[in-house]
């Protein structure tokens, strides 16, 4: 995407008021995307009915899903709404998006168990963690060490997806091994700390404002960094950032084909199975609800349709058949 000084003007504004940098970039990209759509003219020449002919033409030609139309809206509300104070009317309308999300795949426990299995180190501790915490993938990269709390068995999620909080349960089967990576954390702060370039970790500005010198306390490091130093985007400044999440899903893709799973294996394949399972040993809908960081339980209720799946809700017609000689 080509960075016009309209984009970038409006990129440092979302920044500014706090957005997360997937968000901007989410954004970024459906505003470009309709700014194209309208043969590249200005948005301050166009309005409602534009927008609302592009939001048709993501349902209507695109075929995007109702999440996606949602996105495309949510930036395309923030661009008029509270960028170019120049608000939307209403938006009634244009074609909604009807392609459901599918349904989530799920592992059963044994096949759990058999992927983290073939993972080792801190990757296996990753992995560990979004099954027993039900961690998205970027929430799990971003943990500090302070997240972890060993006195009440729980993972504080900052600022997760829609900025917002949360706390989750951690298996105290995993504690061993989190105070070992938090004591590799250690030496790595002390190799760092050595450095006359290291300007500590990254911190929000609120907090490297109210916290001076938090950026080089053990507390505050990545539980997991990345292999080594790296310049931060933007800056020179010196930073241990976190390990590239992209890693990991290619990483369990490998573990699930060498035990013979046949699914698509992902960290948010992980997520689910979380969900599901806590569902399977009696825990009530709203408590996964909190689990998972949902804003709406309609969210969280894919995963009682995983359970109704085959056995589990309906009993096969084939399974009454006298079938002679099979019996």
């Amino acid at each position: 995407m080509a960075a016009s000084p309209f984009i970038e003007a409006l990129s440092r504004h979302m920044l500014a008021h706090h957005y997360g940098k997937r968000t901007v970039d989410s954004y970024l990209y459906w505003i470009h995307f309709y700014i194209r759509f309208h043969q590249k003219r200005h948005p301050k020449e166009l309005g409602t009915d534009e927008v609302m002919s592009f939001l048709s033409y993501l349902a209507n030609d695109r075929h995007v899903s109702v999440a996606t139309q949602k996105i495309a809206l949510n930036a395309l509300a923030y661009l008029y709404n509270k960028y170019l104070n120049k608000p939307l009317g209403e938006l009634g309308a244009f074609n909604k998006a009807t392609r459901q999300r599918k349904l989530p795949t799920v592992l059963s426990r044994v096949e759990v168990a058999a992927v983290l299995k073939r993972l080792s180190g801190s990757t296996w501790l990753l992995a560990a963690m979004l099954y027993g915490s039900g961690l998205r993938r970027i929430e799990a990269v971003r943990l500090r060490v302070n997240s972890i709390d060993f006195d009440h068995s729980s993972v504080r999620v900052w600022s997760g997806k829609g900025g917002k909080h949360r706390i989750v349960t951690i298996a105290p089967e995993l504690f061993p091994h989190l105070l070992n990576q938090i004591q590799r954390v250690k030496l790595l702060l002390k190799e760092d700390a050595a450095n006359p370039d290291y300007c500590g970790v990254w911190l929000p500005n609120a907090l490297a404002l109210k916290y001076p010198g938090a950026n080089r306390s053990v507390n505050w490091q990545y539980l997991f960094p990345a292999t080594c130093l790296s310049e931060e985007p933007g800056t020179r400044n010196v930073r241990r950032h976190h390990i590239d999440e992209s890693s990991i899903n290619k990483l369990l893709k490998r573990a699930a084909a060498e035990v013979g799973i046949m699914k698509d294996v992902t960290s948010h394949t992980l997520r689910h199975s979380f969900a599901t399972h806590l569902l399977e040993a009696g825990a009530d809908i709203r408590t996964v609800q909190e689990q998972l960081g949902h804003s709406d339980v309609k969210t969280t209720e894919i995963y009682t349709h995983v359970l109704k799946r085959g056995a589990r809700g309906v009993r096969s017609p084939f399974s009454d058949l006298k079938m002679p000689g099979k019996n």
